[in-house]
């Protein structure tokens, strides 16, 4: 479904990502793993390409996005939920969800309210909270939020950045249920955390990136017995 080619950025002298190759096939929930600074949030701007490109190609279901606008990927079926939720917290949770159709064909009415409903069936609380301003949400129900944001375009493909930053424990583990959720309903997820072995867990497959170049690359059970990321990135 979706395929990055020998991609680089740099942000002026420094080499953010140095080439790397992944790819994401249908259905699968992928993860990229790896501390900070490595490239992670820069891979998933440069796929949405909200950063610019040095070298390489980013394709989607076969055809080359890589120079096409922001907004046309979105249309294309790529969703992204960016780092620190970025919801509109003056704005409703309803409100919130339908600025996730943005740029989609109009919708009647009813279909918005149709698609809220559907979203809502994933997220239970957000229906309690529907006419709730955002910025009065807790930290775990923004987060949820902004994924069910990102569900609202119908993408193929959705881009978790750090779904579970700041989150406490125990509504981390109800994120990554989630996840799995969206993974049952038909979507293909491109994952970003730092809590590796959670995201390891639920992934089908997952990268390591250290400073921009992919070292490590192979099943979520496979990386979770690696003895190099269990060092690095697991704590044992």
């Amino acid at each position: 479904m979706l395929e990055v080619h020998d991609l680089s950025v740099k942000y002026g002298y420094i080499n953010a990502l140095n080439g790397i190759d992944l790819n994401v096939q249908e259905g699968e929930i992928i993860t990229l793993i790896g501390g900070n600074g490595a490239g992670k949030t820069t891979t998933l701007m440069a796929i949405s390409n909200l950063v610019a490109k040095d070298g390489g190609h980013v394709f989607f279901k076969g055809m080359d996005i890589t120079e096409l606008p922001a907004h046309k990927i979105v249309q294309m079926g790529i969703s992204h939920v960016p780092e620190g939720r970025k919801i509109f917290p003056l704005l409703t949770v309803k409100e919130n969800l339908i600025a996730g159709t943005f740029g989609s064909k109009k919708k009647s009415a009813a279909d918005l309210e149709n698609k809220i409903a559907e979203v809502c069936t994933l997220f239970p609380r957000l229906k309690e909270r529907i006419r709730q301003a955002g910025g009065t949400l807790s930290g775990g129900e923004q987060q949820m939020l902004a994924i069910a944001r990102g569900l609202m375009m119908e993408p193929d493909i959705i881009m978790l950045d750090e779904p579970s930053l700041g989150l406490a424990p125990i509504i981390i583990e109800e994120i990554f249920r989630l996840i799995l959720r969206i993974k049952d309903s038909g979507k293909t997820v491109l994952l970003i955390e730092q809590n590796a072995a959670m995201a390891l867990q639920v992934a089908d497959r997952g990268y390591v990136l250290e400073r921009g170049n992919i070292t490590i690359e192979g099943t979520g059970k496979e990386l979770l017995t690696d003895e190099r990321v269990r060092k690095a990135y697991l704590g044992i």
